[in-house]
């Protein structure tokens, strides 16, 4: 845990008091309404300890468990601190995505362990992507975890920053990044949620943007019994960009929730949503996508758009796209679709010798694909496209049975 600053105190008691009144979200929450999570006993759930030394990845910020084992080299112009030691991170942690009502940040508020605050140096344009792997380990029963992150971009700052959830056995984990972008700055962002298949991971992004800074977002949710991820956006300066795609598999009994809260406050900002869902067995799917377009923020372009491919009759899509608009210059447009493999393209494919089960996994492939479009490094593109890969491969032939 951080140390027993009056700061770290002041904060901790707050976020824990907050959560101790509010309980875990469940369906009487309207932004918890498709993932209820009034059943889960965080009891069952130890809270971890320091593992011992090991090997961390060479290549990657390695956390396990929530805590700190190993920094690579960083890049010129990108630097690294705990929260407990950074005068700027205290004085933003928490602002950018106050816990207010939300029980899971209260929670994550209350018992994170190692925060860091990575920086970028302004003009910085930061060529190799920097990489945090949060690793869970479950080694003598389920394990309960909290995990903080604080992204400072100055002015005219250039990052890729790779974040990637993996683990084994059962856990519950919590994840909160909170992300500043200064005016000119531009952050690529990628996240992958690769969890056990028995873990609960509720993971949620902040991001403000100033003048003429973008955010570029790829998310993949891959892991997880229970998933959630919210990303939390404000478009605060003028000519502000942001994008963020995703792709979601579900399998089994798979619950994978995205939810995404975007408020356009400055003039002349585009924010552009587009989430992909791939469900199989007895998976869940939810998107739920609200965009606030304030007075002030004239001239907005903004667009969200959810598409599920369901290869089980079993399988289940909740969608809940919003636009809540009170500028009277802006082009917005929401829409959301449900359906099966096309038939027609299933047909082109078999008439050129392809059978049945690799036809309908190629297409599998393909609808995923459009999401890791904006991913311009050769082999981060290649590394996500066999992730997918692997989560999918099968499915044709089930999908044909």
């Amino acid at each position: 845990m951080s140390s027993g600053t009056a700061w770290d105190q002041s904060l901790r008691q707050e976020a824990r008091s907050r959560f101790d009144r509010l309980g875990l979200p469940s369906r009487k929450n309207e932004a918890w309404h498709y993932t209820d999570l009034s059943q889960l006993d965080l009891a069952a759930y130890g809270l971890a300890e320091p593992m011992p030394a090991v090997i961390a990845d060479p290549v990657a910020l390695h956390l396990r468990n929530g805590f700190l084992c190993g920094v690579p080299p960083l890049p010129d112009g990108v630097t690294l601190e705990r929260l407990e030691a950074s005068a700027a991170g205290q004085a933003l942690v928490g602002r950018l995505l106050p816990v207010d009502d939300r029980p899971v940040i209260a929670l994550n508020a209350g018992l994170f362990t190692d925060a860091m605050v990575l920086r970028v140096a302004a003009g910085a344009r930061v060529r190799a992507p920097v990489n945090i792997l949060w690793e869970s380990l479950a080694d003598e029963g389920a394990v309960q975890f909290h995990q903080r992150l604080l992204v400072l971009l100055e002015q005219d700052a250039h990052l890729t920053l790779v974040e990637t959830q993996r683990g084994q056995g059962p856990s519950f984990s919590t994840r909160v990044a909170e992300f500043q972008l200064a005016p000119a700055a531009v952050l690529q962002h990628v996240l992958v949620q690769d969890d056990s298949l028995d873990a609960v991971h509720l993971g949620s992004s902040a991001v403000v943007l100033a003048e003429n800074s973008a955010y570029h977002g790829t998310l993949l949710q891959l892991g997880g019994r229970l998933a959630r991820h919210e990303l939390h956006a404000l478009l605060d300066g003028s000519g502000a960009l942001l994008s963020q795609r995703g792709a979601t598999v579900a399998l089994g009994r798979q619950h994978l929730d995205n939810t995404t809260r975007l408020v356009h406050r400055a003039p002349s900002c585009q924010s552009r949503q587009l989430f992909k869902t791939v469900l199989g067995d007895h998976g869940h799917g939810v998107f739920q996508g609200s965009v606030l377009v304030e007075r002030s923020a004239q001239k907005t372009n903004a667009h969200q758009l959810s598409r599920a491919l369901m290869l089980s009759d079993r399988a289940a899509m909740d969608n809940k796209p919003e636009l809540e608009i009170y500028a009277d210059d802006v082009k917005c447009g929401h829409g959301a679709t449900i359906g099966d493999i096309d038939r027609q393209q299933l047909f082109y494919l078999q008439a050129r010798g392809i059978d049945a089960p690799r036809a309908r996994q190629l297409l599998i492939e393909a609808f995923l694909a459009e999401v890791l479009d904006p991913v311009t490094d050769p082999s981060l593109r290649r590394h996500l496209t066999a992730l997918i890969s692997a989560r999918v491969s099968g499915l044709g032939a089930e999908a044909a049975a």
